[in-house]
Order: structure tokens, then C-alpha cells, then sequence
């Protein structure tokens, strides 16, 4: 075996389908785990935090071997490290992480997660007028859309794009496509950046396209929000069905 680049792995999408595991998902981490690949898990998520993620892929009955970061994970240390005050839009479930940090009325910086159904005029006009009092806005991730049931539905990024336009700030993304998000993992896992990386995923722009545009490769599964007629002028490195050809494709660039 030659000297492995580091995996990143989404996870929605890709390890993820709807509400279950990919039914290779499985046997395509022991292949990790055997060819002792580093590798790490790299969402956009802002629902759970990595732990939470790595609940639930335990209860579907695959413990995880390598380390996971989810864009709420970075946002929350980021935030810390440069606020002290700071007004929160994310799950309720996840507002405690927040603590003693919270203040809606005069905070230095607007954090936007995913909030679901609660995106209305209301709350936008909330953002829109902390942010022209001054408050930054810090972006978890800015996903145009997403697909958590098999139906596409629009994500953070849209509302946050319209709060940008309406206030002229430009939001600091903490997630993907962010190139900080891909060089903290790449760190993580003890790489040195500049020698690439492979980014696994299923987000054409976010993922792949991200991944391409800072020195990586980029495989782009189609499990989830991308499909073939998706790509056209956008070539991603390869473009698999599953993590079983993905596997395959690994086995060829990375394993003698």
C-alpha cells in the first residue's frame, strides 16, 4: 500500500439515506478500518453534534472507528474562541451548548444553523435588523437545499444569502465549502493539506466542486441530492452509485 490521503466522508446523503444507513456502509468502513485508511466523517450538519452522530449510527448497528465532526461541532468552538455574546438560531434541542453566551438583545454576532419550518418573514426581519445594529453573521454551513425524506427542500443558505443582500454583509461560513472546514479535518487527522485530499460526497458544489477548487479530489455519490443530469459542465473526479463502487474506485487510486 503507498501512503494513503486522508478520506472525508459526508454524512447525510452518503452514509445516511433518509432514515437508515447506507446498506454498504457497513462493510465499506471495515475496508477503511482494514487498509487502515485515514479517514474522517465531514458534515454539514447542524442538527447534531458528532457525538449524537455517532449515537445514531450506532443504533443502526455500525460503531464508528474514526473521528466525526459535524458543522455545528466547528461553529460552537469558533464562536467561542471569538464572542462572548452572540443571539442563536439553531435546534432548541442544541441551544445549551450556548450557554452563558446568549443574548438576543445586544448580541456582537447572529449564529445560523438550521431552524426547519421556523424560517419565516418574522425571524428573518429578527436577523435583519440584529445585523444592521451591528451583529456579525456566522453561517454553520449555507447549503442552498437539501433532501431528508426523498423531497428536495430549501436549506439555511437561501435565507442566509437574502439576509446578506438585504443587509450588504457577507456571512463567515463555518462549513462546507469553507477551504477552513476541509484543512481542520485534514489536520485532525495529522495530513499535511497540501498534499490533497479525497472529499466522499453527495453535494456537487459543496462537496465535490469545494474539494476540487482547494487541491482535492472530489467523488461524488449519487445517493443523495446530486443525480447524474445534475453535473453536466461540473466534472467531479468520479462519479459513483454507492460506496461500494466508491470502495472500488479507492482501491484502485490508493491501494497497490
Amino acid at each position: 500500500m503507498n501512503k494513503m490521503k486522508p478520506l472525508l466522508i459526508d454524512f447525510d446523503g452518503v452514509i445516511k439515506i433518509g432514515d437508515e444507513i447506507a446498506t454498504d456502509a457497513k462493510d465499506f468502513f471495515e475496508f477503511i478500518d482494514e487498509n487502515k485508511i485515514p479517514a474522517c466523517i465531514l458534515s454539514n450538519s447542524t442538527l447534531r453534534t458528532s457525538e449524537l452522530m455517532k449515537d445514531f449510527l450506532e443504533e443502526k448497528g455500525l460503531k464508528l472507528k474514526i473521528p466525526a465532526f459535524t458543522a455545528f461541532d466547528v461553529t460552537l468552538e469558533f464562536v467561542k474562541k471569538n464572542y462572548s455574546k452572540v443571539k442563536v438560531y439553531c435546534r432548541d434541542c442544541l441551544l445549551h451548548h450556548f450557554e452563558g453566551m446568549i443574548d438576543d438583545e445586544n448580541p456582537e454576532a447572529v449564529v445560523i444553523g438550521d431552524i426547519g419550518n421556523r424560517w419565516n418573514y418574522d425571524t428573518m426581519n429578527e436577523i435583519f435588523n440584529s445585523v444592521m445594529d451591528g451583529a456579525e453573521i456566522i453561517a454553520m454551513h449555507k447549503n442552498k437545499f437539501w433532501q431528508p425524506e426523498g423531497k428536495l427542500i430549501l436549506d439555511a443558505g437561501a435565507f442566509i444569502t437574502a439576509i446578506e443582500f438585504a443587509t450588504g454583509k457577507k456571512a463567515t461560513v463555518i462549513g462546507k465549502p469553507s477551504p477552513l472546514y476541509f484543512k481542520i479535518a485534514v489536520d485532525n487527522l495529522g495530513k499535511n493539506f497540501e498534499n490533497g485530499f479525497l472529499m466522499i460526497g453527495d453535494d456537487l458544489e459543496n462537496d465535490v466542486l469545494a474539494a476540487q477548487t482547494i487541491g482535492g479530489k472530489g467523488i461524488l455519490v449519487l445517493t443523495g441530492k446530486t443525480k447524474q443530469s445534475d453535473i453536466k459542465d461540473k466534472k467531479p473526479d468520479f462519479v459513483v452509485n454507492s460506496l461500494t463502487d466508491t470502495k472500488e474506485v479507492i482501491e484502485k487510486i490508493y491501494i497497490q
